[in-house]
């Protein structure tokens, strides 16, 4: 008999889905993590990863889509987008409230985070309470010049991922926010469509928008990470055993992928430097001045409770 045939046949299988390159900061630790759940639940559980959302159309919208009806068994989502579905995840990304990666995983993982996977299994979701996997804080990539005040974001047509709140965000920078899924920025930049982006340096690695974006304005704006999701009926459906595995790999492998990232965010500056981009240091004061009307509209959204829960944590904003 060959090895193929005794294998043990998986009883329950599925996919990952998540939107960044096989070369990602992401895809790799992913894999990791279930090929280590395969391993220890003797092929019982056989999840395969794919990339950049295996090519879909619609990108991660129409992922998440797929993840509710449970066509998708897992997706790693960032909070903005996961909003569409669960409006309360868009606090993960609120300006200026974190003041460092480790804050923001905290917060995730505490009462915030509780309140977070109560709204999300109330839409058919399963949040993973440490799985929230880094992206950095968010920077802005410019094609023609830097940001070195608000000012300088007047009129400028900035890409934002498909999430209400960079939108609002930028349009009280003045700015002139544009949609685009990460899927088309390359292209979006190349053509000029629009002047800029802003995402953790991390992203314009992997995503080699260091070709068609030249400046780089250091703000950290927003602190951006991906939530590990599961469809809530799938997961609910494996035994308690195979649930306590994929939990255990989820801390190991995501506490992996967090500290992997935030080093290599760190040591961007100066490799992307090395190919000829050139660095600022924004004056965030200016930005923040202007967003006051921003915070009350967003705190009268979240109501006072999530808004609290917030700023038990973070201090107070606006």
């Amino acid at each position: 008999m060959s090895a193929q045939a005794s294998a043990p046949r998986a009883r329950w299988s599925g996919r990952q889905f998540h939107n960044q390159p096989l070369e990602s900061h992401t895809h790799r630790f992913l894999a990791d993590l279930w090929n280590a759940v395969r391993e220890e639940t003797g092929g019982a559980l056989d999840i395969a990863v794919h990339a950049q959302n295996a090519g879909i159309a619609g990108s991660d919208p129409q992922a998440l889509s797929m993840l509710v009806a449970g066509e998708l068994e897992f997706q790693a989502l960032m909070g903005g987008i996961l909003g569409k579905v669960v409006p309360a995840a868009e606090i993960q990304a609120m300006p200026f409230a974190f003041a460092s990666h480790a804050q923001a995983h905290l917060v995730n993982e505490g009462r915030l985070g509780e309140y977070l996977d109560r709204e999300c299994a109330a839409k058919g979701i399963h949040r993973f309470r440490h799985g929230t996997l880094e992206n950095g804080f968010r920077q802005l990539c410019m094609v023609e010049r830097p940001i070195r005040t608000a000012e300088d974001l007047r009129g400028v047509k900035m890409r934002v991922p498909d999430v209400r709140m960079s939108r609002d965000l930028f349009a009280a920078l003045e700015a002139l926010p544009v949609t685009v899924n990460i899927s088309g920025l390359y292209e979006a930049l190349r053509t000029r469509r629009v002047d800029g982006q802003e995402n953790p340096l991390v992203i314009t690695e992997v995503n080699r928008l260091y070709e068609v974006t030249r400046y780089v304005s250091i703000s950290r704006h927003m602190w951006s990470g991906f939530n590990l999701l599961a469809n809530l009926k799938f997961w609910r459906g494996l035994p308690a055993e195979v649930q306590d595995a994929v939990q255990r790999n989820v801390k190991r492998h995501v506490a992996r992928q967090r500290a992997w990232t935030d080093n290599l965010n760190r040591e961007l500056e100066e490799k992307l430097a090395a190919r000829g981009m050139i660095f600022n240091v924004a004056d965030v004061a200016t930005f923040r001045r202007k967003l006051g009307g921003f915070y009350e509209s967003w705190k009268r959204e979240f109501g006072a409770t999530l808004w609290g829960l917030l700023e038990d944590e973070t201090g107070r904003l606006g």
